[in-house]
């Protein structure tokens, strides 16, 4: 058992974090988070990182820590891939060998990935504090992995920072106001809308994007003449229907516009066991431009410059609504909803025709895109919440 006198204050008035990271978006949120404490906290505030290695294949991981500048990892649990169950628990225990060995003051998880749960469970186990950024957001399908690892994460957590109202106004509804809860600290949990830390991304990384990068020229695109398309989540890429209906329509948007897929690995390996032996012979026919995952610049640099984007991805619908691209939805639901009221987007889940119908109302439709994701400088109120809270 962790000694709880570790974790009341730190005298030495530093907040000590341990920031814990294992999917992409996890490691792109980390960046700036890292960013604001060497900008303007370096005197309050002392991180390390911890990657889960949720995502072990280098283009996924590696490339982002070097391209984002964040600080090098002090951990790694190099877990990889495997069952939820299996997954999760070699995090939690490879978390908790950590926390054992050095104290911190909280640690730091982000979104609803297996690293997040695993974080989540391993602290409140030993009494260390969670914060949570990227709480309050549901889906209310019960049926997805994600929806579980948010939900308990954020009951376990300390400080929640939710990313709009909407997640402000999730939690309201499930008590988390009113609530009675005590942690080890001796401090109530406190709730706050800190805007998106994406959004801190996509403001300082967009510039940069288009310096740095030349995917458009690398794969022969066009400003504003192509659909970006990402498929990753286990609901579509395992289920033989369901991707196969997806790429049929993505055959036929491909018809009358460039279409680029960063491949992620795990659409990679499925795509030609999981598709109808016929769209993949047409596929692989197409004009459709399947390439290796891009890294986050090049990414940002295809949101930016898309006609369109069709993605399963949560990340890349607000990506898509910060640079004002209308977004096809490939899920059952979403938990960005403010995207779809809208107008932004649209639900079309892994219908053929429903994927086509939104393409084609969307590219067509004056759309608005007024400000809902905060004012950019969510990493910095977190930052100055946890310094009130801890320190």
């Amino acid at each position: 058992m962790a000694d709880l006198s570790k974790h009341i204050g730190n005298i030495n008035n530093m907040l000590k974090l341990l920031n814990i990271v294992g999917a992409r978006p996890q490691i792109i949120k980390a960046a700036a988070l890292s960013r604001a404490i060497k900008n303007r906290f370096a005197d309050r505030v002392e991180e390390k990182i911890l990657h889960t290695g949720q995502h072990y294949d280098n283009n996924m991981s590696q490339v982002f820590f070097d391209e984002l500048g964040i600080p090098k990892p002090e951990y790694n649990l190099h877990v990889g891939s495997g069952s939820h169950g299996e997954q999760t628990a070699k995090m939690i225990s490879g978390i908790e060998q950590v926390l054992q060995n050095e104290p911190f003051d909280a640690i730091v998880v982000y979104g609803d990935t297996n690293s997040t749960l695993a974080g989540a469970v391993a602290a409140a186990k030993l009494h260390v504090p969670v914060v949570h950024i990227e709480a309050g957001l549901r889906s209310f399908n019960m049926a997805m992995p994600e929806e579980q690892n948010r939900i308990v994460c954020d009951q376990l957590s300390s400080l929640l920072f939710a990313p709009t109202e909407t997640g402000i106004e999730n939690l309201r509804n499930e008590g988390f106001f009113a609530s009675k809860a005590m942690f080890p600290n001796g401090k109530k949990r406190e709730v706050y809308n800190s805007g998106d830390i994406m959004y801190d991304n996509s403001l300082f990384f967009a510039r940069l994007a288009q310096e740095k990068t030349s995917v458009l020229e690398k794969y022969g695109l066009e400003k504003d003449a192509y659909a970006l398309v990402t498929i990753h989540r286990d609901n579509n890429t395992d289920n033989p229907e369901r991707l196969t209906s997806i790429f049929k329509a993505i055959l036929q948007i491909a018809e009358a516009n460039d279409v680029i897929i960063p491949l992620h690995p795990r659409t990679s390996k499925l795509l030609e066991s999981n598709l109808e032996p016929s769209v993949y012979k047409r596929l692989k026919e197409s004009k459709v431009k399947i390439v290796p995952p891009a890294s986050f610049l090049e990414m940002t640099a295809l949101e930016q410059n898309s006609r369109i984007v069709l993605t399963d991805s949560g990340g890349v619908q607000k990506e898509a609504y910060y640079f004002q691209k209308p977004c096809v939805i490939m899920r059952p639901e979403t938990e960005w909803v403010e995207i779809v009221e809208h107008g932004a987007g649209m639900v079309a889940d892994a219908s053929a025709d429903a994927i086509i119908e939104a393409y084609n109302v969307l590219t067509n439709r004056r759309i608005e895109f007024p400000q809902i994701f905060g004012d950019g400088k969510a990493a910095e109120f977190i930052l100055e919440k946890m310094v009130e809270y801890f320190v």
